[in-house]
């Protein structure tokens, strides 16, 4: 018997994670699915490798798509009329599902010998890398408010209209 997220975790004593525990639940209830085999190598300190073992299938016959942070694979082999006394190599059909985080990126992929390869990147955005703010050491900015600049505006342009008058 297969333990669901759901049991670990109920929901009532969660409040806002629902995404994530029908993640969770959605790994292990693939859990047990091991087609095609495949390996997670980290190629870099932002790059990372998935590699597919699919012997039997042609380029034309995967197709790669990234949607919603989900990298899914799919292989269907089209029949090629042969007749097998034994087949040992599996060319079921398949799909494979990686779910990708916040800023990982699909570089390319590449087919060869059987193997797929896939690179991955994480990307983050500018704005969200570290930076270093400089401090103000001969300038003294006293605490203000964001809104008290505002009004400290508008008091001074209603004292200089006063004064013109």
């Amino acid at each position: 018997m297969t333990i669901t997220a759901k049991q670990l975790f109920p929901r009532s004593a969660f409040v806002g994670f629902d995404t994530m525990i029908d993640e969770l639940d959605r790994i292990s209830r693939r859990s047990g699915d091991i087609f095609p085999p495949h390996n997670i190598l980290k190629t870099g300190e932002d790059q990372y490798l998935i590699e597919l073992a699919i012997a039997g299938f042609s380029e034309d016959e995967l197709e790669i798509e990234v949607k919603n942070r989900t990298l899914t694979i799919r292989g269907q082999h089209k029949d090629n009329g042969r007749e097998y006394i034994h087949k040992g190599i599996s060319t079921k059909q398949f799909e494979r599902q990686f779910r990708l985080s916040e800023y990982v990126e699909v570089i390319g992929a590449d087919f060869s010998q059987g193997l797929l390869a896939i690179n991955l990147e994480v990307i983050i955005p500018d704005n969200h890398r570290p930076r270093k703010v400089e401090i103000n050491g001969s300038q003294t900015l006293s605490p203000q408010l964001l809104n008290e600049e505002i009004v400290n505006e508008s008091k001074k342009s209603s004292t200089s209209s006063k004064k013109s008058s």
